[in-house]
């Protein structure tokens, strides 16, 4: 079986690229760790890109069934998978999750699908069953017998029954509704209590597998005097609408079986006949009254009808049988769920419009109206949201950002279903704007002016200039600089020095009003910003004579 197993999960199914979707096949029960596919080599990524292109696996549930190996780009199995527990009564067990590719912000559907391997033997519910028959009973007669379960499915599953016993009765076999196999107790041979009480059968089911797997019930026939009147129940089907929240222990109908017999032959109890483990969890029959109750809380998103049989039986062994179809009627008792798959964390503030910033996956587990989700953002934001794939949405810039006018969003994605009430959510997509060198210097005034009296100390603080940067960061940092020039034949420089982080304006000589005969200096200044933009703005020194010099004669 091992050997088989590795062999179907070697037997990988083709992916079909156009849609956006890759499909596998394996065999239930492999060990954690096994192969599943290639996701590398069928999305056509080098194994170092997929670290580098942030391709990773997400899917829906507490439990992940799959991982993606980085080294290898290999889809494996992260848990071992039980397809019965997964997909029960399901014909095709298909697991779904998705593959994004985060530089790209795209989502490929991923879907595995499981195949049975037989791993489960046929099993009755009950291991004996006790059958009460009269005497007067006719040869001919037949009586259904408890379904054996097989939860493999297709060849794997349950496919013949066999009785062993004695010469009194034979098995008939009939086909149910859905071509089930339902097996029947026939009288063959007319009985006689007196020549035997009791009859021990063993019933055998077996399904297809190689080899075939066989589960058994042991049969109790007692036989009992004449009971001629069967029950009969008021009604021949149920159906009956009942909503998902309706509260536990609610009673949601009586079924009422009537016995033209006296005494203990026309005492009636009810039991449910057809039964599956997920409706033995949900429901309680009273046997007495014929009251079905709820035990535990009804989901319609999980499963929307439930089909019952019960049986009427009364003391002498005959019985009726009634089909319950209860419909489950949804209730919007589901919010929608927002999920961000990828987004980005910062934005260069020159982006173009149309730059996708975020990709979410919206669901409501509701139907109809209220399974309905429509998406909006909150607030003024430069941005807005497309539909991209299935439930899919981007968000998408509507302009051009300035981070000097806003650095940092907070995008809030609101969620509301069709439901009335509507129910609500909400996600917040966190996003930094980056700066751009799109802002110049600009100095606080135009001209700056000193006035400095002659015989000043060479280094003398003379003024401070101050320009500002919009911009953020290393664009934002201003430099100053002298507009060179030229004073008396010499070099400005050779007078003046500016202090290029801060600003301040020294001189580097003492000053003489009379040699230099000019009471003022003219020059310019010029403030440049760590991307290369710069701003000018215009100086003047004015000089002042001191009475340093007597008169001459």
């Amino acid at each position: 079986l091992r050997e088989r197993a590795l062999l179907w999960c070697v037997l990988v199914a083709a992916w079909e690229a156009a849609w956006g979707q890759l499909r596998y096949s394996v065999p239930e029960e492999l060990p954690k760790g096994s192969f599943v596919g290639d996701v590398a080599k069928n999305l056509a990524i080098e194994l170092r890109e997929i670290q580098e292109r942030g391709v990773r696996l997400v899917s829906e549930g507490r439990t992940q069934y799959f991982a993606l190996q980085g080294k290898t780009g290999y889809l494996l199995t992260a848990e071992r998978i039980d397809r019965e527990q997964l997909c029960e009564s399901v014909e095709k067990c298909v697991l779904r999750c998705e593959l994004i590719v985060d530089d790209e912000i795209k989502v490929y559907e991923v879907e595995v699908e499981i195949t049975d391997i037989n791993d489960n033997a046929p099993s009755f519910r009950e291991a004996e069953t006790e059958l009460i028959m009269s005497e007067t009973t006719a040869p001919g007669s037949r009586f259904p017998l408890r379904d054996g379960q097989d939860p493999d499915v297709g060849r794997n599953s349950l496919q013949s029954y066999e009785l062993s016993g004695d010469e009194h009765f034979s098995l008939a076999v009939q086909a149910g509704p859905g071509g089930e196999q339902r097996p029947e107790l026939v009288l063959a041979k007319a009985l006689d209590r007196e020549e035997a009480a009791f009859h021990e059968l063993v019933l055998r089911a077996s399904d297809g597998g190689e080899p075939p797997r066989t589960g058994t019930a042991r049969i109790r026939v007692t036989v009992l005097d004449a009971n001629d009147n069967a029950p009969v129940f008021s009604q021949a089907e149920y159906t009956v609408r009942v909503p998902e929240d309706l509260p536990v222990g609610s009673v949601l109908l009586t079924v009422t079986a009537t016995d033209a017999d006296d005494g203990m032959n026309g005492r009636v109890k009810y039991t449910f006949h057809k039964f599956s483990d997920r409706a033995s969890k949900l429901f309680y029959l009273d046997t007495e009254t014929g009251d079905i109750s709820l035990k535990n809380d009804l989901d319609f998103e999980e499963i929307s009808s439930h089909k019952l049989e019960v049986q009427a039986r009364d003391n002498g062994g005959l019985f009726d049988t009634v089909k319950i179809t209860l419909i489950v009627t949804d209730v919007n008792d589901n919010v929608p769920e927002i999920s961000v798959r990828s987004a980005l964390t910062a934005i260069a503030e020159e982006a173009p419009p149309g730059t996708v910033v975020a990709l979410l996956h919206v669901q409501d587990r509701d139907s109809g109206a209220n399974g309905q989700v429509r998406c909006t953002l909150d607030g003024g934001v430069p941005f807005h949201l497309e539909k991209s794939f299935e439930d899919y949405y981007r968000v998408v810039t509507s302009r051009e950002l300035d981070r000097e006018e806003v650095s940092e969003y907070n995008v809030t994605v609101l969620a509301a279903d069709g439901g009335s009430p509507p129910l609500r959510s909400s996600a917040v997509v966190a996003l930094r704007v980056l700066d751009v060198n799109d802002n110049a210097p600009v100095f606080a005034e135009e001209r700056y002016s000193a006035r400095v009296p002659e015989n000043n100390a060479a280094g003398a603080l003379l003024l401070r200039v101050r320009a500002s940067d919009a911009d953020w960061g290393p664009n934002a940092r201003v430099r100053y600089r002298l507009w060179e020039g030229r004073v008396r034949g010499a070099p400005l420089s050779s007078y003046v020095s500016v202090q290029a982080e801060t600003g301040a304006l020294y001189a580097l000589r003492s000053f003489d009003y009379e040699e230099v005969r000019e009471s003022k200096y003219s020059f310019g200044l010029v403030a440049r910003d760590g991307g290369g933009l710069t701003a000018h703005c215009k100086v003047q020194i004015d000089i002042s004579d001191e009475n340093d010099n007597a008169p001459e004669i």
